[in-house]
């Protein structure tokens, strides 16, 4: 970190502010001019600005933190191919791939477009986005029953999609003939170009009134300043060892009850994440990337130590990691990689569980833990044409320390929204027929864990097919302190005669009937605290709500 500052504290605030704004910006008009609804309404997207090294600096509010090593990998192996001599004015490059372009999962199309001044460099803007598929054995890209990253869709190494302003067709083409419903692809594509050009104009106007040199160092200075308040929280942390593991539900392909382990060690401001012991890579689709894991435990820090710290290198800066090559957390090709967030959901948890003796006020009880995945696809009857609807669903989220946790929501590394009906029904020849709280599915406690969704989805005048991954489907999230653990999710196909029928954790290649039913099913969270000191007014709130049984009730409050 510099000594000294080189800017006054006005300054640099108005300067990140600037800087903010810029990405906000960005991310707004990535939002409203995209085609999939993942984009346009889910916002499963980020933007951000890095240096020259490749450093992220500053990242949109409303980006996810999960993308935050998926944009400095990417610079990483940006920088790594191409010297900055060899990057011209016009440049804007594309790469996806987790195993050798810094990505973290095929989906995620990562975007870098350098800036210029006075025909030198001086940041890229930076932008992710999650299409809603990349072609592959199964629609959307996502599914269970993947064993190498082959089949999960198009692998795009770091190009060059525009050569000094102009568009590479032939790249392009070899990008959307890879892909189901290309179309939709190409607008996704576009959007994320015009955020790009948007950023950089910003940008410009940025050194308009602020010299190149001050801009530069804000970058230094931003970072240094997130990187020192994140030691600063450290130092707050006991000094120790904490030791924690849970299990993943199954890889899809026969592995069940996978182990993560995780010792942290705290002295004064280092903190080091130790994930030895934790299982080899598998042949299910649940592997992550070291990346993945850095930006996770980068995320549960934050979370706990200081949630209005910046995301930024500074964040990543602070998180020393030994995870050996080869296992589920560090994964080395050819391994699938598609279902990473859920297994980034149990990275936090079990950092969440290890600090729980230290920072009782900070932690929550484990939330659903899951990036619940639904797709849905098939023809239009009407139109004739080709659609995919995917989803991630949220559920619930774990019970504080001072509050119950909330019902229904994406959790820790993702920042999306649940789709609306609405949506769903226009886009797509699909009818939702329940929209609701799983009752029952928050743990109980002093303070409850928030509860899961139910989502009950059919064709409409058509066959389709359907696939999903869900995880806390055969383990509960736990509750802390004496909490009570939450419901589990589930995939329920529903027949014509009513027969229901219960799928696996990661169904694949599920054809529905027309007049058929999919049930999505997403776990709730877990509690906070012995149910014994849950007060007499939250009990009876709890009863009026109409989100719990009364045999519920009864069992964890009347005793």
């Amino acid at each position: 970190m510099n000594a000294q500052s080189t800017l006054d504290p006005i300054t640099l605030e108005i300067l990140f502010n600037v800087l903010r704004s810029i990405t906000d910006e960005t991310f707004i008009a990535l939002t409203k001019s995209s085609y999939s609804t993942n984009i346009k309404e889910r916002r499963d997207h980020s933007t951000a600005i890095c240096d020259l090294d490749g450093r992220l600096i500053v990242q949109a509010e409303s980006s996810l933190p999960i993308h935050l090593a998926s944009m400095t990998g990417l610079m990483e192996k940006l920088l790594t191919k191409f010297s900055l001599e060899d990057i011209h004015e016009g440049d804007l490059f594309v790469a996806n791939d987790p195993h050798v372009a810094g990505g973290t999962h095929l989906p995620d199309i990562n975007l870098a477009m350098p800036v210029f001044i006075d025909g030198k460099p001086i940041a890229f803007i930076c932008n992710i986005a999650h299409h809603a598929d990349v072609g592959g054995m199964a629609p959307g890209s996502m599914a269970g029953g993947m064993s190498e990253i082959y089949q999960e869709g198009l692998r795009i190494p770091v190009v060059r999609l525009f050569r000094q302003g102009e568009l590479q067709e032939d790249l392009l083409e070899v990008l959307l003939l890879n892909v189901r419903i290309p179309e939709e692809r190409r607008g996704d594509y576009y959007a994320q170009i015009a955020a790009c050009r948007l950023g950089e104009r910003r940008l410009k106007e940025a050194v308009e009134t602020y010299s190149v040199s001050i801009l530069q160092s804000a970058f230094v200075e931003i970072v240094d300043r997130a990187e020192q308040r994140m030691r600063e929280g450290i130092e707050q942390i006991p000094d120790g060892s904490y030791i924690f593991e849970d299990v993943m539900d199954d890889d899809g392909l026969g592995t069940v009850n996978i182990p993560i382990k995780v010792k942290i060690d705290v002295a004064g401001e280092r903190i080091r994440f130790d994930f030895t012991g934790t299982a080899r890579q598998v042949a299910g689709n649940i592997n992550v990337t070291l990346n993945a894991t850095q930006a996770s435990v980068a995320y549960c820090l934050k979370a706990l130590l200081d949630p209005k710290i910046p995301n930024n290198q500074g964040v990543l800066e602070v998180c020393e990691i030994e995870c050996p090559e080869g296992t589920l957390l560090n994964c080395i090709a050819p391994a699938p990689v598609a279902a990473r967030a859920n297994t980034s959901q149990r990275i936090i948890d079990v950092v969440i569980g290890a600090l729980a003796e230290a920072m009782p006020d900070a932690v929550v009880g484990a939330a659903n833990g899951a990036n619940t995945t639904a797709v849905f696809s098939g023809t239009d009857p009407l139109s004739g044409n080709e659609y995919l609807y995917l989803e991630t669903l949220g559920g619930g989220f774990g019970g504080r320390n001072d509050r119950d946790g909330k019902d229904g929501v994406q959790v820790h590394i993702t920042n999306t929204s649940n789709l609306p009906v609405e949506v769903i029904e226009m886009e797509y020849p699909l009818r939702v027929l329940r929209y609701e709280l799983v009752e029952d599915s928050g743990g109980a406690g002093k303070y409850r864990g928030g509860l899961g969704l139910r989502r009950v989805v059919a064709p409409v005048g058509h066959d389709c097919n359907f696939n999903g991954a869900g995880e806390r489907f055969g383990n509960k999230p736990w509750g802390i302190f004496g909490g009570q653990s939450g419901g589990m999710g589930r995939f329920i196909h529903t027949t014509t005669d009513g027969i229901e029928a219960q799928l696996e954790f990661k169904p694949s290649g599920i054809v529905l009937k027309d007049g058929e039913k999919l049930t999505v099913e997403t776990p709730g969270a877990g509690g906070y605290g012995k149910p014994t000191n849950r007060s007499p007014e939250a009990i009876s709130e709890d009863r009026d709500s109409g989100k719990f049984s009364k045999a519920y009730l009864k069992r964890n409050y009347e005793k």
